[in-house]
């Protein structure tokens, strides 16, 4: 099989058809485009969300463990305030591998003001590098409740595409002019300032772009809410530094791992641009969602999300 995320086909028909809800306290089921689970269990909701960090080394996977699951919980409405944190590390491992991990999780837990609850710490030769699985608990408020895209809807990004894979990669070249870009990106993966400003200015739905880049977000984002799409993909915001590895590497950027990049659903594109703007966080439009196809501006389909460009490298596994 491919590595990466399994085809949605294939997600859909081995595991996410054969679970039902049974608890009253449910309020989602697992389905394509949907990043966190809700329960109703007293005055607000709970939302969770689980997601493993396995292609980066020690120096930021702490970091990205904590970015990544807190981006999906803003993208739910809800506010993130603690995580369990399971790390299983090889036997090569040292325990200044682990300190430094450590030390990353616990300086971007602060940034993000959340809470490091717990979790698991094993030494096993079931991997060949550390990784990690990392559980956010988050709670939302019942009336802040996001309403979900609406037909006609502006599909709004924040920041540029392939983010995370652009720092992924330029850590795993080992080069001295790469180093820039890679803090760059790794200290730009975090989507809560601009999710929490997206949903006090009315935000109709965000989707935060990971495995299967800016298109597979937006596929994404309009089959989860039963829509098409139009995208102008000339207007997506591409890093020079970015364009150049994915040249360099026989890349699509487009298609490249992206947290650090939010899409906003709202029907209010030039209210929304300008506040994200006054907080300095770089923005467009690039499409509207509306009945039919996810295509381009051309007509030409938008394909679901595959195996991510970035597992096309080889990147020391």
């Amino acid at each position: 099989m491919k590595i990466g995320k399994l085809e949605n086909s294939v997600l859909e028909e081995l595991i996410l058809k054969k679970f039902t809800p049974m608890r009253a306290e449910s309020k989602t089921q697992p389905r394509i485009g949907e990043d966190c689970a809700v329960l109703d269990i007293g005055d607000d909701f709970v939302a969770l969300s689980s997601d493993p960090i396995t292609s980066v080394g020690t120096e930021s996977l702490g970091r990205l463990s904590v970015y990544v699951n807190c981006n999906d919980a803003v993208c739910s409405g809800a506010d993130p305030v603690g995580l369990m944190v399971t790390l299983l590390v090889p036997p090569s491992a040292t325990e200044n591998d682990i300190d430094r991990i450590a030390n990353d999780l616990a300086a971007a837990a602060r940034r993000c003001n959340v809470d490091i609850l717990g979790g698991h710490t094993e030494i096993t030769d079931a991997v060949t590098r550390p990784i990690t699985s990392t559980t956010v608990i988050a709670r939302a408020a019942r009336n802040k409740a996001l309403m979900g895209a609406q037909s006609g809807d502006s599909i709004i990004m924040t920041k540029s595409a392939g983010l995370e894979g652009t720092g992924i990669i330029a850590a795993a070249l080992v080069e001295p002019s790469m180093r820039e870009i890679c803090e760059y990106c790794f200290d730009n993966l975090s989507v809560v300032q601009e999710a929490r400003i997206a949903v006090d200015c009315g935000a109709h739905a965000l989707h935060d772009v990971t495995e299967g880049g800016i298109l597979g977000a937006v596929w994404e984002l309009a089959t989860c809410a039963n829509l098409g799409a139009t995208i102008d993909v000339n207007a997506i915001e591409v890093l020079p530094q970015t364009q150049q590895l994915c040249d360099r590497l026989g890349l699509d950027p487009l298609r490249l791992i992206g947290s650090g990049s939010l899409l906003i659903a709202c029907a209010n594109p030039e209210a929304m641009l300008k506040r994200l703007q006054k907080a300095d966080i770089p923005a467009r439009k690039i499409g509207v969602l509306h009945e039919g196809d996810i295509c381009d501006l051309d007509g030409k389909p938008i394909a679901p999300p595959e195996s991510d460009e970035l597992y096309k490298l080889n990147l020391g596994k």
